[in-house]
């Protein structure tokens, strides 16, 4: 695999001045709708019975149009309103003939889709961006093959493309047995298929349970929707009923993205003074990325857990924290920008799949913090990195160097050095285009909370 880290970045926009935050930022914000939610509703309400509702999903972001348009392409309608989505779903199996669905850079879509090409009429060929055609698809080809479908890799040894050919009849009442997959989305890409499936499906997996807080997301959507769903307390058995005639149309409001609240939240704790509310999450989100004020506040951030809303507030000061990721990766980009202004040594775990991502974040965040001094120390288990700031702390005077932080094409890169910008002057993000793929306004987001 490349070393995204040295990688150029890719898009001809031009670099991004980050508003320097003169004063308190005061405001209340509601992010756009959550990638992770919308791309799996998304994918239910295609193959369901009958026409769903989306109410308030993410539109206009890559990832989620590259769903739509490999779901339309599946045999689903959608249709689109200003604020929401109406789907006539496939009725559990998709259209004949052989297509191919491009997921862009989306692992989500990606792995999503190839489970789903079980409930095809015909052969289905999965492909990707230079990046996705990297990264690590392994798992569920072997998944499908207990199924009874054929998984072929057409490129490069467990990489996309890859093309699934389904069974002549699926298998009633299966089980699939999964060893230590490399991503979450592995199993939430076989439960989303489970409820078409004759009998429904049990998942069980060995060893390593990778992003268990979005395989609870996956669940718990299921169960919203009306499908039953029975799991071990460790999430290591997880059993999905098949009601028939197969699960019927629903309506869902989906909640804001908390990976994109992070930012915001961070922004407050950045600012002595700073009071940020972001509307729509609670401690009953779905999302597992909607606890990260609780490693803010360990920070020093107050925080304020409303029913219907979350509040961070500026400390005097930032402490360094250890905090534990595995439950919300995407996070850990966004706390190791806040690291940087702390006063001592942060300690990161849980980042083990950060390799994997859009770029590999690990040695993006290393390459580009070492631009303004901070130190990041990858540990020998290579999933824990430990963020020094300067000594003295950073140079945030009116001559600062110049700095331009690149971002590889990763959207979660270019939000997350953003926020050092807030606080040092003369910080420029490159490729800001790049936050098209999950949060196309958050510029003009950052540009309003900050005046």
């Amino acid at each position: 695999m490349n070393t995204p880290a040295s990688a150029p970045d890719r898009g001809v926009s031009d670099p991004y001045p980050v508003p320097l935050l003169r004063h308190p930022a005061h405001g209340t914000i509601r992010p756009p709708g959550s990638r992770s939610i919308t791309n799996r509703a998304i994918l239910l309400a295609a193959l369901a019975h009958g026409e769903s509702v989306l109410r308030a999903p993410l539109l206009g972001a890559d990832d989620t149009e590259r769903m739509i348009t490999a779901v339309t392409r599946l045999g689903a309608t959608v249709r689109r309103g200003d604020d929401h989505l109406r789907i006539r779903g496939v009725g559990g199996r998709c259209r004949s003939g052989l297509m191919e669905l491009d997921a862009g850079e989306s692992g989500t879509c990606a792995r999503f889709l190839t489970a789903a090409a079980v409930l095809s009429l015909s052969p289905v060929i999965i492909t990707g961006g230079p990046r996705l055609r990297e990264r690590p698809m392994d798992g569920l080809p072997e998944a499908l093959g207990q199924l009874g479908a054929r998984a072929e890799f057409l490129g490069s040894a467990g990489c996309l493309p890859l093309r699934v050919t389904p069974p002549v009849a699926l298998p009633a009442g299966a089980t699939v047995a999964l060893e230590s997959p490399s991503s979450g989305q592995v199993i939430s890409g076989l439960l989303l298929a489970a409820p078409f499936l004759p009998g429904g499906l049990t998942v069980r997996v060995t060893g390593r349970l990778p992003s268990a807080s979005y395989v609870r997301m996956t669940v718990a959507l299921l169960d919203r929707v009306g499908v039953g769903v029975r799991t071990s307390e460790d999430l290591r058995t997880i059993r999905v009923g098949a009601p028939p005639p197969g699960p019927p149309a629903f309506t869902i409001d989906i909640e804001p993205d908390a990976s994109s609240a992070g930012y915001w939240w961070a922004l407050a704790a950045l600012s002595p003074g700073s009071r940020v509310r972001v509307e729509g999450l609670s401690r009953r989100s779905l999302q597992g990325d909607a606890l990260l004020p609780d490693v803010l506040s360990r920070m020093g951030a107050g925080v304020a857990w409303g029913d219907g809303s979350i509040e961070a507030a500026g400390p005097p000061r930032l402490c360094p924290v250890m905090a534990d990721f595995s439950d919300m990766p995407d996070a850990a980009l966004t706390v190791a920008a806040v690291a940087c202004f702390a006063d001592g040594a942060s300690v990161l775990s849980g980042l083990g799949t950060l390799r994997g991502k859009e770029s590999d974040r690990l040695a993006a965040l290393s390459t580009e913090l070492a631009r303004i001094s901070v130190r990041v120390d990858v540990h020998a288990d290579g999933a824990t990195a430990t963020i020094t700031p300067p000594r003295a702390g950073l140079d945030c005077s009116a001559g600062a160097s110049r700095v331009a932080f690149g971002t590889y094409n990763d959207h979660r890169v270019a939000m997350s050095l953003a926020l050092i910008g807030l606080r040092r002057p003369n910080t420029l993000i490159r490729n800001p285009g790049c936050v098209a793929k999950t949060y196309p306004g958050f510029w003009h987001d950052l540009a309003g909370l900050t005046g």
